[in-house]
């Protein structure tokens, strides 16, 4: 009963279930913050990772939503993705749970390992919550105000997020100043944390209504599934552009903060800090872009925000000349300024756009 689906969904249906959709955005976000990202990258670097496994830690995500593919078949096959979501996503987020306990039972050499198993256990399982995700959203959310809930969403979450990561910061400054011997013990503590805010966002799924998917009308044939979508030419344009955009994002990106640990010498306040700036530019401009593709285009709002992006990764190259210099960190400050404010707009946009694509099912 938990997971049952409706021919039909009524209006304030739709009203409670973008209600929960909110909230588990908020309890994904927490735990986002919580468990990756600056966080999850300077945990690695003090188990001793090297250049390869911080690249390694970077890989897997991506890679994993390969799996998405054959998660098709699984969403076709169920026909529930309520419950496909919540199980998945789940046993992922059990995954940290792993994770965490690092310090507590491995040695730094083991722990690597056991950090990069984990986290490709994690991220499969995630890729095939995300692909039934998208499916549901995509049947539950009214087209016409699109732009505007997933920038409200994403507005709402990222604000949470910029509190989180201040409070987390200070927290693990305050750890290692009483507990020096015990650093990587502390990033336990945030993980665990992020596991229950991942809980939290689960329960907020599973009270989610869906809408039952369209019934079969024969027997789904593996190649032609995976081939229909591309028939449309307006997917293959984006699919183009997803590609090449992640390419260029998730090479340079995993590395922005190793460059900023190890040759620039910041400290974790200062790398948390300009995350904070990034976040509060993502915040702030959410809603003017959710506006912009509603009023205008998604793709008006991709073509400002993309180049915008790609020059702030350019711009790292200027952050030394050839060492540490007066402007780097006013230089640092803008580039993240520039990447939170654009980053916003294509995420939004490029969502919309690939949720707009599909058709009903």
């Amino acid at each position: 009963m938990w997971f049952k689906t409706e021919d039909t969904l009524t209006e304030e249906q739709v009203k409670s279930g973008l209600r929960y959709v909110i909230k588990d955005g908020i309890a994904s976000q927490s735990m986002g913050i919580l468990t990756g990202g600056a966080f999850l990258v300077a945990f690695a670097v003090k188990l001793g990772a090297s250049n390869l496994v911080i690249g390694l830690l970077a890989a897997i995500g991506p890679l994993s939503q390969l799996l998405q593919l054959p998660s098709i078949f699984l969403v076709e096959k169920i026909r529930n993705r309520r419950a496909i979501v919540v199980i998945a996503a789940a046993l992922s987020r059990i995954c940290w749970l792993l994770i965490a306990l690092i310090p507590f039972v491995f040695g730094a050499k083991i722990g690597l390992f056991v950090l990069l198993v984990s986290m490709t256990a994690a991220s499969t399982l995630g890729a095939v919550s995300g692909c039934s995700w998208n499916s549901w959203m995509r049947d539950l959310i009214p087209q016409n105000i699109l732009g505007s809930f997933f920038s409200k969403r994403m507005r709402i979450a990222t604000g949470v997020g910029i509190v989180l990561s201040i409070v987390a910061a200070i927290y693990l400054d305050f750890w290692k100043k009483i507990l020096p011997n015990y650093e990587l013990q502390g990033y336990s503590i945030l993980f665990l944390l992020g596991v229950v805010a991942g809980a939290l966002g689960l329960y907020y799924l599973a009270k989610t209504p869906e809408k039952r998917m369209p019934v079969a009308e024969e027997r789904v044939k593996i190649l032609r599934l995976l081939i229909s979508p591309f028939k449309d030419e307006n997917f293959r344009k984006l699919m183009a552009f997803m590609c090449s955009w992640n390419f260029a994002v998730n090479l340079a990106g995993p590395f922005f903060m190793v460059y900023m640990l190890r040759r620039l010498g910041l400290s974790m306040s200062w790398i948390i800090g300009l995350s904070i700036v990034s976040q509060v530019m993502n915040f702030a401009f959410l809603k003017i872009w959710g506006k912009f593709t509603d009023r205008f285009s998604n793709k008006s709002v991709i073509a400002i925000c993309g180049p915008l992006f790609i020059l702030s990764i350019l711009a790292w190259t200027f952050t030394t000349m050839p060492e540490k210099y007066f402007l780097t960190i006013p230089l640092l400050i803008l580039i993240h300024v520039v990447m939170g404010l654009s980053s916003a707009g294509v995420a939004l946009a490029s969502g919309n756009i690939s949720l707009k694509l599909a058709p009903e099912g």
